[in-house]
């Protein structure tokens, strides 16, 4: 930067410094109420969590049972005495939790918090709001107001969303002509270039089904409500701003703002602006991109700039997805990242008309002395603050611009309170501005110094970052696949290309693949696509007994040299295949949507679990298969090590065609055990494929061997073969109970105990408590239900509700499941699409049946076309005697109870054979540990959806009738595939015995 330039920034910032000196934000006023609980919560990490999540679910507490017993929970017991005055009021020690007071004390925190949402909002109604707007205006501040409420569940909630806009702004239009234009503006122009009326609006409320795989659809789906509400503005002269959210939204955000910008009904109006994020390091090719398309067309645009406001969020989902960080990782670099944007904006000031948000001194000075460097007219830029936040700034820089608009949400506090949150989480962050310049006094120099500057010496002094532990020449830590990121547009691309390249394979023949051989059979079985069952995917050869016995001999033939290769070895073999399943992800997830329906996104997900199972098992073997010495005493060696088992049948389903087949086998065939492997007929082809990476990585002939067969047939003989030493099994009850039945049967000739490991499927429940966040509820319990048509031994196919929730969820859900699209899951705009094949379509008509005799059909959606298509069956008034309580449907019906207590709710739960999976959505700390003890499921999930259990961070299994034997993916799981063997030495010899390292019985 020049240093000219760099010198009046400073002074600049001086300056506004010096007018404002004396003054803070309300926020950090330690006069009030508000101002205390503030500084606390800046002092005291875990006071803050705790406050943040209390206000978070204060809207839900109704009664004052709820809030007396949530304030209980949150702010007495253990570490109580760490708590100010201002929340502890003695609560623990006094009794004031009893009776009369503890209602008094509740109403007045009550009050006090809602009271703290109120000064971040301009009203609950659209009444409200005018009357605010009004007010501000005569203070001297434009407005743009922003209706609260973004997790938008459905499209009845979309078109609510899109009334409350028409609402506001037909109040507006009511009032806006006895405005006087602000700063002595002509033709009823702010400042004499900006309209009066500007209005802010999140584009995802506007469609329940928007989603970065389905980028068009979206787009079409969020302009269909979004037009009126641009119409409206522009009938009355006024402004609208496309906000930006969260990443994932952010390409459809663009593109709408472009196809709306390029409309020709509104092609000829300017006033429309999107939002930019500083703090995303794509910012600056977004940047470049929506000035190439404004110079291309022909028209001028507007750009707010903000920072950012879901730092966190962004970072913990990229984390958790094995996303690289989309953000900036350090404050400064995205106060730099602020400066090169606001640069470039003003470089365009002919074509962009600019809107710098920010509350920082720094960054508003750079942006006035780089205008006036570069000659931007002051009609070409303004300034924007949150309403609420930065009092002092806002008024000071109204001082010095003249030009401020303030950004005000309103709408009713439910909403504004998940807003409070994160206006809350932004003040008190250590990095905040404003808490550094008003609360924590930092000095102005600092304050005011240029990022890259700061950034330069900061990372100067930081502590280097610990290395990786060092391999030893061994593979790197276990890091799970990343999960598909569909906001890539080259990732979207990918798709519909693999479709047409497996479409474009269909009708082929597949055959048996025994001791390296491919052996065809007459006996055939068509695969067809569920969508359209006209469509074969493949013609596979199925293996009749004898094919079988060939298979289990080639099997026993390569067991001993398999056996007896170097653990490490093995190894070697599944991270090729892992490799070599990892770069046709796209090609395998195709194959998977053509042949079993699955959605792209869960496709995708499969193929990753089972590169997930390859590298996971590799690498638990390299630490299983080095022996371990036992004991320590003179005299004697002790050695405990395993070996492989022999033949293993491993019998997979079709519902996770390539992760569960490939998680048994790999397993399997790493621990030194030669595989027949058995797939489902209805997933053949995706099996073929497993075969196919196998031999590619290197597998020997003989060690897997590819035979598709009739359960009837070929299924009971495998299992009662007496080669065969282990069955691993997936798949329903009744074939589980009955493979275990047969294995415990003695053939002639059979040498050794048959051990089962078996996954037999569950009844899983989903509690909803009375204060669970809904947003989070409502759309974690369709996904468990229905995705992937409910055809998951995890899905959820009984939510629990707690009595006071229970109207508002069941509605809301209601809605929620009628907004979903259903149709070919190759569409990714649908949610839902036909379940596996004619059986499970006639067994799910049927508990639909069975589901109206029982209870009363809240929704019941029917699909057309020729695929199988089940319907869609939400149920109420089900109780734990019901058929649709006990019975495992394994397709798209969802039973919905109703349970007094939280006590009640895990009886419920627990009150079936099955002990699987199950969930708790509630923000009662109390209750949540009462679940973690009481409900007794094999994978519990909290505060999350149900499915989707990944390798080493959720090993995954249950108990009960849900199966036998260890979690998949587990440090437990590849024991099962060996037994264990210890060897023992004596060492001494004509009284004498060696020393060893690390003995210590001679000291």
């Amino acid at each position: 930067m020049d240093q000219a330039l760099e010198e009046k920034i400073v002074a600049r910032g001086k300056q506004f410094f010096q007018s404002i000196r004396g003054e803070a934000p309300s926020i950090f006023n330690k006069g009030f109420w508000t101002g205390k609980v503030m500084d606390w919560a800046m002092k005291n990490e875990d006071f803050k969590v705790q406050l943040f999540r209390f206000v978070d679910v204060l809207p839900y507490l109704t009664t004052s049972d709820a809030l007396r017993r949530h304030i209980e929970e949150y702010f007495t017991g253990d570490g109580a005495a760490d708590i100010p005055a201002v929340l502890k009021w003695g609560a623990e020690k006094s009794g004031m939790f009893g009776g009369l007071a503890a209602a008094v004390m509740g109403k007045a925190i009550r009050s006090n918090i809602e009271g703290m949402a109120k000064g971040f909002i301009i009203g609950q109604t659209a009444k409200e709001a005018v009357k605010s707007i009004k007010k501000l205006r005569k203070d001297g501040f434009a407005f743009t107001v922003d209706l609260l409420g973004e997790a938008t569940m459905s499209e009845a909630e979309a078109d609510a969303y899109r009334d409350g806009y028409l609402e506001v702004l037909a109040a507006i239009a009511r009032e806006q002509p006895s405005w006087a234009a602000l700063g002595g503006g002509k033709d009823g122009l702010d400042w004499g270039h900006a309209p009066r009326v500007n209005v802010s609006i999140k584009p995802s409320a506007l469609y329940s089904q928007a989603k970065p795989v389905d980028m068009q659809g979206s787009v079409d789906g969020i302009l269909s409500r979004l037009v009126p509400v641009y119409r409206a503005t522009r009938a009355m002269g006024g402004a609208l701003c496309i906000d930006m959210e969260a990443l994932k939204f952010k390409e459809m955000t663009l593109e709408l703002f472009k196809r709306l910008r390029t409309d020709p009904e509104f092609r000829d109006y300017p006033h429309l602006s999107v939002v930019l994020q500083a703090y995303l390091k794509d910012t600056e090719r977004d940047l470049a991109g929506l000035l190439a398309f404004a110079r291309a067309e022909g028209l001028p645009i507007g750009i707010r700039l903000v920072k950012g406001a879901y730092w966190d969020f962004e970072t913990v989902v990229a984390k958790q997805m094995g996303w690289e960080v989309p953000v900036w990782t350090r404050k400064p670099e995205t106060d730099a990242a602020f400066e090169r944007l606001s640069t470039e904006i003003l470089r365009h000031a002919d074509l962009v008309y600019f809107q710098c948000a920010s509350h920082n001194i720094r960054s508003i000075s750079h942006v006035m002395e780089t205008a006036q460097a570069l000659g931007v007219p002051e009609s070409r830029y303004e300034f924007q603050a949150l309403f609420g936040m930065a009092e002092p700034v806002r008024k000071g820089l109204l001082g010095v611009a003249g030009r401020v608009r303030l950004y005000c949400p309103y709408g009713e506090l439910l909403p504004g309170m998940a807003y409070l949150v994160r206006r809350l989480l932004e003040n008190t962050a250590n990095e905040s501005f404003l808490r550094q310049s008003f609360a924590d006094g930092q000095a102005e120099e600092l304050l005011l110094e240029n990022p890259q500057a700061t950034l330069a010496r900061e990372t100067a002094t930081a502590c280097p970052p610990s290395s990786p532990p060092v391999s030893r020449g061994g593979p790197a830590r276990f890091a799970n696949h990343p999960m598909p990121d569909f906001t890539l547009p080259e990732l979207r691309a990918a798709f519909p290309t693999a479709l047409a390249e497996a479409r474009a394979a269909f009708g082929r023949t597949i055959p048996l693949v025994i001791g390296g051989r491919e052996i065809p059979t007459d006996d055939r079985l068509a695969s067809v696509n569920p969508a359209d069952p006209d469509e074969v995917v493949a013609v596979v050869c199925q293996a009749g007994v004898a094919e079988t016995d060939q298979a289990v001999a080639a099997a026993k033939a390569a067991f001993p040299g398999w056996r007896d290769t170097a653990p490490q070895d093995r190894a070697a073999v599944l991270r090729k295949a892992a490799g070599i399943a990892r770069e046709r992800i796209v090609a395998l997830s195709a194959l998977q949507v053509l042949e079993v329906g699955k959605q792209w996104d869960q496709a995708y997900a499969d193929v990753a679990e089972a590169v997930d199972f390859l590298e996971y098992y590799a690498r638990e073997m390299l630490r299983l298969g080095t022996p371990r010495r036992m004991g320590n005493q003179p005299g004697e060696q002790n050695h405990l090590f395993y070996e492989p088992k022999g033949p293993v049948a491993v019998i997979a389903p079709w519902n996770f065609p390539l992760a569960i087949a490939c998680g048994m086998s790999a397993a399997a065939v790493v621990a030194g055990n030669c595989v027949v492997f058995k797939p489902s007929g209805l997933a053949s082809a995706v099996g073929y494929g497993l075969c196919g990476i196998l031999r590619e990585a290197g597998l020997p002939d003989g060690v897997f061997n590819f035979c598709p067969g009739r359960g009837s047939v070929m299924g009971d003989h495998l299992v009662e073969h007496p080669d065969i030493a282990m069955i691993a099994f997936t798949g329903s009850m009744d074939v589980g109970l009955r493979i275990m039945e047969k294995a415990a049967r003695v053939a002639p000739g059979q040498a050794a105990c048959k051990r089962v490991v078996a996954e037999m499927g569950g009844k899983n429940a989903i509690i909803i408590d009375d204060d669970a966040d809904l947003d989070e509820a409502v759309f974690s319990v369709l996904y468990s239900a229905f995705g992937f048509q409910g055809q998951k031994c995890s899905a959820c196919s009984r939510v629990i509700v707690l009595e006071p929730i229970y109207e508002k969820f069941t509605a809301r859900l209601k809605e929620a499941a009628e907004s979903v699209t259903i149709g070919p899951a190759e569409d990714p705009a649908n949610f839902m699409g036909p379940v596996v094949d004619a059986g499970q379509q006639k067994n799910v008509s049927r508990y639909a049946g069975i589901a109206r005799a029982e209870g009363r059909i809240l929704v019941e959606r029917l699909a057309s076309g020729k695929g199988f298509y089940a319907p869609m069956v939400i149920v109420e008034g089900i109780r734990p005697e019901h058929r649709l309580a006990q019975e495992e449907v394994f397709g798209p019906i969802l039973a919905v109870m109703k349970a007094k207590s939280f006590d009640e709710a895990i009886d419920m739960a627990n009150s079936t054979r099955f002990a699987l999976t199950g969930g708790v959505f509630s923000r009662s700390p109390k209750n949540l540990e009462t679940a973690k003890k009481r409900f007794r499921v094999g994978n519990l999930y909290i505060n999350r959806n149900i499915t989707g259990a990944l390798v080493e961070r959720q090993p995954f299994g249950g108990a009960k009738m849900s199966g036998v034997g260890s979690k998949a993916g587990g440090p437990d799981y590849l024991l099962q595939f060996m037994d264990p063997r210890v060897v023992t030495e004596n060492t001494i010899r004509r009284g004498f015995t060696p020393i060893e390292e690390g003995d210590d019985w001679f000291k």
